[in-house]
């Protein structure tokens, strides 16, 4: 039996980084960070580029899926509407899977203080503060856990979800 996390929330929430703490807590664990198949140059956005991005992370996650080496597969992305995960999962194939959607989640005033400090540190644009804070509700929404992270760092939320598991 294979368990295969969906971490999403909005950008800037901590996903990354709880999803490498998670990784190192669970045994036998793959980490796909869905941003990872947007990063090129010139970035675009298309329904082509859309297409290819999840035929990517589908392709990818699956034959995270089929190898037998891992029992854990952790992938995190900006999923802030419910049918992008139904998109993704409708196309893996999750025979004896335990699927966990998990929403972080945390309150407008942290998210900003978060994102703030990405952008002193020239890892974000200041105008990722404006887009990030408009899809905060859209994850309370969702049919997923959620992990309020306004108060906690990427280790005690990846210890929550352990301790949900």
């Amino acid at each position: 039996m294979k368990n295969i996390f969906f971490i999403n929330g909005t950008m800037g929430v901590g996903k990354t980084t709880t999803s490498r703490e998670l990784q190192r807590l669970l045994p036998k664990c793959a980490f796909l960070d869905g941003d990872w198949c947007w990063d090129m140059n010139p970035f675009i956005v298309t329904d082509e580029t859309k297409n290819m991005v999840e035929d990517n992370i589908c392709y990818i996650l699956n034959n995270f899926l089929r190898c037998s080496e891992y029992e854990n597969i952790i992938f995190c992305w900006v999923m802030h509407e419910e049918y992008i995960i139904e998109s993704i999962l409708s196309r893996l194939n999750l025979q004896n899977t335990i699927l966990y959607k998990i929403s972080l989640i945390c309150s407008e005033q942290s998210l900003v203080e978060r994102i703030s400090k990405d952008v002193e540190s020239g890892i974000r644009r200041k105008d990722v503060i404006e887009r990030s804070v408009a899809r905060l509700n859209n994850y309370l929404l969702m049919d997923t856990i959620k992990i309020d992270v306004s108060n906690i760092d990427s280790k005690q939320a990846a210890q929550q979800i352990i301790n949900y598991i």
